[in-house]
């Protein structure tokens, strides 16, 4: 009896473990590919509906924007400074160039180009970014940081 109350708590014990250690490695390059995809869903629901819309979308609650000359943006500062943002002037989108999720599949990371069109002038601006991802409960991913830099030399 004592052998089969031993057995049965090692394959529990077992069991534990192994729910709760890091995903496989092709998850996290899986994970990756919907991160990136994430990220060009991102651009194009800002293309169609304009950035202030999209960062609504996709910011966490506890969201942080880095921008120029500015201390740090947070939470809901981060979401009322985006909901005073005036943006029917401009279509502004960009595509990832890279990206990566952690071994635990609940945090990543995408960097690229982004372009401003402003629409009264012929001329297209060009900048870098970064934006620092967390995976929701509910599998969808939202940023946790955002920074752009201007200008591409």
């Amino acid at each position: 009896m004592a052998i089969r109350n031993g057995f049965f708590f090692i394959t529990v014990f077992v069991f534990l473990i192994s729910c709760t250690s890091k995903k496989p490695d092709n998850n996290v390059v899986e994970d990756k590919f919907l991160l990136m995809d994430t990220d060009r869903s991102f651009s194009k629901l800002s293309e169609q509906k304009g950035i202030k819309f999209a960062l609504i979308q996709f910011i966490d609650t506890k969201g942080v924007l880095l921008k120029p000359a500015s201390i740090p943006i947070v939470g809901g500062q981060a979401i009322n400074y985006i909901s005073q943002l005036y943006d029917s002037s401009y279509t502004m989108t960009w595509e990832p160039k890279g990206g990566d999720v952690a071994s635990s599949g609940d945090m990543g990371y995408t960097y690229g180009v982004y372009s401003v069109k402003p629409i009264d002038r012929d001329t297209i601006l060009y900048g870098t970014y970064v934006s620092i991802w967390k995976q929701q409960s509910d599998g969808k991913w939202k940023f946790v940081l955002q920074s752009q830099n201007e200008g591409i030399e």
